[in-house]
């Protein structure tokens, strides 16, 4: 290797190398995976609505699902929305997280026996599994739903 001082490495390629191209086809591969990845849809992000119309298939449509069950005026119904908000995003793609408004869907509540907010209402595969009343912060509530609906 005849290299002149000042002269980098890099600058000298008398023969160029196939493993050169392998490596670069496998940085490209990589690379396209990763943007394919970046722009994939995620699964249920976000905490969805539920309604006495979409109830029913809300619960059919999801193995796992956290009801928040809520009200404009309640304080700490405030507090614990965005919890629940970050957790949707955390548990994307297994559990799915719905709020339901107590005074817009009084029907939904009273079947569930709610007479306090925040209440959340865990269900697997169409059953009550646990009921948690109250505004619990984001480590606990991670924690039992984690236990309730057996996730690692």
């Amino acid at each position: 290797m005849n290299l002149r001082q000042g002269q980098e490495l890099s600058d000298y390629a008398p023969n160029h190398c196939h493993m050169d191209d392998e490596l670069q086809r496998i940085r490209e591969k990589k690379f396209r995976e990763m943007e394919e990845q970046l722009h994939q849809p995620k699964k249920d992000i976000g905490v969805q609505p539920i309604t006495a119309a979409n109830f029913k298939a809300m619960v059919a449509a999801h193995p796992f699902l956290v009801i928040d069950f809520w009200a404009e005026w309640c304080g700490p119904c405030r507090m614990v929305a965005p919890v629940i908000e970050e957790l949707s995003h955390e548990f994307a793609g297994g559990v799915t997280f719905a709020k339901c408004n107590t005074d817009e869907n009084p029907g939904i509540a009273g079947s569930f026996g709610i007479s306090a907010i925040p209440t959340m209402v865990m269900i697997a595969n169409g059953k009550v599994v646990d009921i948690l009343v109250g505004a619990y912060p984001k480590e606990p509530l991670r924690a039992r739903i984690r236990k309730v609906f057996s996730l690692a």
